[in-house]
């Protein structure tokens, strides 16, 4: 029998991999239940993906777009009268407002790092990749700290249920800035 070609189908292995995660959990993640996801032989799974670490970075890699994406494409970020904190807070506020499962699902894989060494380089590629977009308006040392404040910020938002305070985020992100870029 041919092998059928097939140029979506490592896609559709991703995108059935981040579906899994975000109904069972990184504990319901398997080959297996890629495959049945994604309607592929279990076959296709172990071949575009050696190990579940490497099908995990790869969802990792496509769900860190998200709030990354945001801030690169937030024109109010390159206009260099626009208040930076305003604009950061405006921007985690719709971030949090938007699909629960899908923020939820990037913090997910976002702290399987913790467990998954693998996942690590790619979660720091993303605290990198969004402090250099900040470090254009800022200083890099500051666009570290904002990060992280943004990070914390909405881990605490995810974790506790509690009610997202823009004008909060944009005090604190604010004190960080500093008079000089805000």
């Amino acid at each position: 029998m041919a092998r059928r070609y097939d140029p979506e189908r490592r896609q559709r292995i991703i995108d059935a991999a981040i579906r899994v995660v975000a109904s069972n959990g990184i504990a319901g993640l398997s080959h297996r239940t890629v495959a049945a996801e994604a309607d592929v032989p279990l076959g296709s799974t172990t071949y575009h993906f050696a190990s579940l670490d490497e099908l995990l970075v790869a969802a990792l890699r496509q769900a860190n777009e998200g709030f990354a994406a945001a801030v690169r494409d937030s024109g109010a970020l390159a206009d260099p009268d626009a208040d930076i904190a305003e604009e950061l807070a405006r921007l985690m506020g719709e971030w949090l407002a938007g699909e629960r499962t899908g923020v939820e699902l990037e913090y997910e894989l976002y702290l399987a790092a913790l467990r998954r060494p693998a996942l690590r380089p790619v979660a720091a590629e993303w605290c990198e990749g969004l402090a250099e977009i900040l470090a254009r308006r800022t200083d890099p040392v500051t666009a570290r700290a904002l990060v992280a404040l943004m990070d914390g910020i909405c881990l605490q938002v995810l974790l506790t249920d509690a009610r997202y305070e823009a004008e909060y985020a944009r005090e604190m992100l604010a004190r960080i800035i500093g008079p000089r870029a805000a």
